[in-house]
């Protein structure tokens, strides 16, 4: 182990923030692709209309996906334990989202096949579905973290999963979806208005001023009752930060107000919820000023600051269990091996630069307004 060069407690503290990194980036990519699906059947009221918000989607939407796919491989290869925990713990939660998504793809392929308004009216709605319902779920499933999963761990670390799909839908974890959905369809809201004209801009602000409305005013409520109302959970024993994998090594309490603890230890944390607020606040205002990129800016700014405010407040706890708080996971006990971490950072330097640039070249080139008239130029359109 002395060859690796970074310590144990540093690459666990890197990728717990890497991981943070990879959820913001499908949120604020893969977001835009969920918002517009969202918001289709409304902002979009003829053919024409939909086909336009469709080519909004459709030259990036796949390329949007691979931010999700990073974020699942960053799940099982750097905190085992917190996949194989969630991904059956979820499991009809994850069923519910993989379907609604494999509806976009179809959708897209679909809904030009046959010129029928029935037809597409039907692949409408099947993208909107594909949209609401992760939007929705991705959020429910944070809320079920600060409230505690169901699990416990055996003697041999195999996790027992002791719910179902329908407790996980309490009134808390439906606030948090609700957050989810409304930040989801403000970053939606905000690309639609910025690249299309006419009536599709007009409502497309329309709607994303609700939505960044109800983003601050959910955001606030969920807020206060996470800080003040919910029942958190504290480590109570020393934990080895550089000690191997053990979620089983520790105790852990339940407090009342627990959540806030590291507002108060750091309160450089508070920034995160101040961010959140601001890019919402942001996006209301450049929607109905119409700053194109401005709004956009204000909106992934505000989910920089959404997520961020939920990875700062449950540090260090990545999956606490509600009916064994001793199983929960932390970023200190439910790690890959130092090694296994390490040689993941490597790849990551590597290939996450050419991601990144590679996104950046595909926005470049599909740049600019879309309307009817560049869709009857391009015979590849949807």
């Amino acid at each position: 182990m002395t060859a690796i060069p970074l310590d144990y407690e540093t690459l666990r503290l890197i990728w717990w923030a890497l991981l943070g990194i990879l959820l913001i980036g499908f949120a604020v990519m893969g977001g835009m692709d969920l918002g517009m699906g969202t918001l289709l059947p409304f902002v979009a009221r003829t053919d024409e209309e939909r086909r336009v918000v469709l080519n909004l989607a459709g030259p990036t939407w796949e390329g949007n996906q691979v931010w999700l796919v990073l974020g699942g491989g960053a799940i099982f290869a750097a905190w085992p334990a917190v996949y194989a925990a969630s991904f059956s713990g979820f499991y009809l939660a994850m069923i519910a989202i993989l379907l609604a998504l494999i509806l976009r793809p179809v959708g897209f392929k679909f809904r030009g096949k046959v010129n029928d308004p029935r037809w597409r009216a039907v692949w409408d709605w099947a993208l909107f579905v594909g949209g609401f319902v992760p939007s929705l779920v991705f959020g429910v499933a944070v809320g079920n973290l600060f409230l505690g999963v169901p699990f416990r761990l055996d003697e041999t670390l195999r996790a027992s999963y002791e719910g179902n799909f329908f407790l996980l839908l309490t009134p808390f974890a439906l606030l948090t979806g609700l957050v989810s959905l409304s930040m989801l369809v403000t970053q939606g809201a905000t690309v639609i208005a910025a690249r299309t004209e006419g009536a599709i801009a007009a409502r497309a602000r329309r709607y994303g001023q609700w939505a960044a409305a109800a983003t601050i005013a959910l955001f606030i409520v969920g807020g206060l009752v996470t800080l003040f109302l919910l029942t958190g959970f504290k480590v109570t024993s020393i934990q080895d930060m550089f000690g191997p994998s053990n979620p089983l090594g520790k105790s852990v309490v339940l407090e009342q107000g627990a959540w806030r603890n590291n507002y108060a230890a750091m309160p450089w944390t508070l920034l995160a919820p101040c961010f959140a607020l601001l890019g919402s606040l942001i996006a209301y205002l450049a929607l109905g000023l119409k700053a194109k990129v401005l709004g956009i800016l204000g909106s992934s700014l505000a989910i920089f600051g959404i997520i961020s405010t939920a990875g700062l407040s449950l540090f260090p706890f990545l999956m606490p269990s509600s009916v064994d708080p001793a199983s929960s996971l932390t970023v200190w006990d439910a790690s890959s091996s130092q090694m296994t971490l390490f040689i993941m950072l490597c790849a990551t330097v590597l290939f996450l630069p050419i991601i990144l640039g590679y996104t950046a070249w595909v926005y470049r080139v599909m740049r600019g307004p879309v309307t009817t008239q560049s869709l009857n130029r391009n015979p590849n359109a949807y």
